[in-house]
């Protein structure tokens, strides 16, 4: 290795040499798709956790933030980047809002993303979710599109015809295939497909038979949302790689879909690879198969970790008005539309349900109640109901809601939901759980989506917000499905400060069938 990149193979003498036999040595791996923000993380406390596992590059969609703070936030994860040895490359979000009923901190139009084009780290346009505004022409999307050459997409279950005129508007990929013939659809529609495995969204069991030799170059592995408890606890790409060769994919397939496919869909011809002229990122491991990171090296230096170091916290607005219990109650009886939570999955089910409103919550059938909080004009609170989270007493609240990021909250009773709402807002942001006189939180000082802590501290409280949820019967992982709940664009039914809103219609609906 010479300048951070491979000179070749063979018996070269170095200045510095290091003796790794017994081992493998591997590229560095390459996350297709990621929102840090969803990790809980800081960039550099992300960095941090990230490259002690393999990982030398993220292609990052910073939209979460976009949604919150604007282009700022934009340029706020471009800069806190730049502060790590990993590559934190970035993909602009096409859609702050994510559709046109969402009202969150900021709108980025086209013109607002141009100014991005051809700046270091920005390699393209990020999840193309508005569906219904590229089928049916949204001229600001469509210059969106029309800025870039590398276009991810976002398109659960679209199919045949209306999935032909959106690859042809120019989307290029999808992560967002939870079964295998839709995969597979997309594959042979000459799309890229990103396999996730995060949090919630575990798609890589299902999605593995659609690799093979000939389609690993169009398959690539993706996190999308991984908290910073599994990044520590399982890994990150790292993970993926040994979860996919213990499914029966050979070791080769899936180190090139964690490496060179990634690195050949996103154009980054400078790496993926272990190949003289390339950069000289790669990874130690004990064993193909084990695969277990024993260091890091980035540009042909070994990553040591430079410990923490307190990260910049970007304005964010929490204008938030505290609902009473009178403004959260609702009436009425009748056929109502459940949300069904998906265990495994970000999509809900349409779950149509016998409800009297007297008689909510109805802990015997997992019917509780789901608020959003509009956290930026103060125009009070939606109200939906659930099904899934399992709650039998107290509450659990967040800012952190996709893609708007109002404060969410689900509970057993009004006025626990009442007290972990305010809890997040005089956190200024952060995760809650409350029952009887108990509060666990984790407060999110950066735009009210990430921490300002060392990743072991937030692994801790998020070990022991977990904890108390538990005691209280919550579903595992309860905070990565109630940040999807208010997510418009992922189906079937989803709940919005404005109150039930219907995916496939795509509109606004009464909670009870009129």
């Amino acid at each position: 290795m010479k300048g951070g990149r491979v000179v070749g193979f063979g018996d070269y003498r170095g200045t510095r040499e290091y003796d790794l036999s017994g081992t493998y040595v591997v590229p560095g791996l390459i996350d297709a798709h990621v929102h840090i923000e969803s990790s809980l993380l800081a960039p550099a406390e992300y960095a941090r956790l990230v490259l002690a596992h393999g990982t030398t590059t993220v292609i990052a969609d910073p939209h979460e933030i976009a949604n919150v703070c604007g282009a700022p936030g934009i340029d706020y994860m471009l800069a806190e980047g730049a502060r790590t040895p990993l590559d934190i490359l970035v993909m602009l979000p096409s859609c702050v809002p994510a559709t046109p009923f969402d009202a969150g901190g900021a709108v980025l139009t086209a013109a607002d993303l141009a100014r991005f084009r051809g700046r270091e780290g920005v390699v393209g346009l990020a999840e193309v979710m508005n569906v219904p505004g590229v089928l049916f022409g949204d001229e600001d999307l469509r210059a969106k599109v029309d800025l870039f050459e590398v276009i991810d997409g976002h398109a659960p279950f679209l199919s045949g015809k209306d999935l032909n005129a959106y690859i042809y508007a120019g989307v290029q990929s999808d992560h967002e295939c939870t079964t295998l013939p839709e995969a597979r659809e997309k594959l042979l529609r000459g799309m890229y497909v990103m396999i996730r495995e995060g949090s919630t969204e575990r798609n890589l069991r299902d999605l593995l038979p659609l690799v093979d030799a000939c389609t690993a170059p169009r398959c690539c592995f993706a996190t999308d949302d991984r908290h910073a408890d599994m990044l520590a606890g399982e890994g990150h790409i790292d993970d993926c790689v040994r979860k996919a060769v213990a499914g029966g994919l050979e070791v080769e397939q899936a180190l090139r879909m964690a490496t060179l496919s990634a690195a050949g869909r996103f154009g980054l011809h400078d790496r993926g690879a272990l190949a003289p002229g390339r950069l000289a990122d790669f990874c130690v491991v004990d064993d193909p198969d084990r695969f277990r990171v024993l260091k890091t090296f980035k540009r042909g230096a070994e990553v040591i970790d430079a410990g923490y170091r307190r990260p910049a916290c970007p304005a964010a607005p929490m204008h938030a008005r505290v609902p009473e219990p009178g403004d959260i109650r609702i009436t009425g009886r009748g056929e109502a539309r459940v949300i069904g939570i998906v265990p495994g999955q970000i999509t809900t089910r349409d779950m149509r349900c016998s409800v009297d409103a007297a008689g909510i919550p109805d802990l015997g059938r997992d019917i509780l109640k789901a608020v959003v909080t509009d956290r930026y004009r103060a125009s009070g609170s939606g109200v939906g109901l659930v099904h899934g989270f399992h709650l039998q007493e107290g509450a659990i609240a967040g800012s952190v809601s996709h893609d708007s990021h109002n404060i969410v909250a689900v509970g057993a009773g009004d006025a626990d939901i009442v007290r972990a709402v305010a809890e997040v807002v005089r956190l200024g942001g952060g995760l809650a759980v409350v029952s009887n006189g108990d509060v666990t939180a984790l407060p999110l000082e950066c735009a009210g989506l990430m921490s300002a802590l060392p990743y072991g501290e937030v692994v801790q409280r998020l070990a022991a917000l977990e904890e108390h949820a538990r005691r209280l019967g919550a579903i595992e992982n309860p905070f990565m499905y109630l940040s999807f709940l208010a997510l418009t664009v992922i189906p079937e039914v989803r709940v919005t400060e404005r109150g039930v809103f219907d995916v496939g219609a795509f509109t606004d609906v009464p909670l009870f069938e009129e």
